[in-house]
């Protein structure tokens, strides 16, 4: 449940400092969501950052799992609506 904190924006520009690709939306049920692709360490580094967010943030838990396959290659990362 992160709101009112800019956790979205501050994820975006975490990941295109890591040279992550990808989306992140909220949820409406208070919820973040993310998909990111990159090299292991990085996403790795944006899942350590997920944790503890931006200033402000009360972050109370993050599920993080690897894709066996992606649908789809990202050229950048990008804000979506929520849903």
């Amino acid at each position: 449940m992160v709101q009112g904190v800019g956790y979205r924006y501050s994820l975006q520009r975490e990941a295109a400092k890591l040279g992550l690709t990808g989306w992140v939306r909220n949820r409406t049920d208070g919820s973040v969501e993310a998909v990111a692709q990159g090299a292991a360490a990085a996403l790795d580094t944006l899942a350590a950052w997920a944790r503890r967010g931006p200033h402000g943030s009360q972050v109370t838990g993050i599920t993080a799992s690897a894709a066996a396959e992606h649908d789809q290659t990202y050229e950048r990362f990008e804000i979506r609506p929520t849903v």
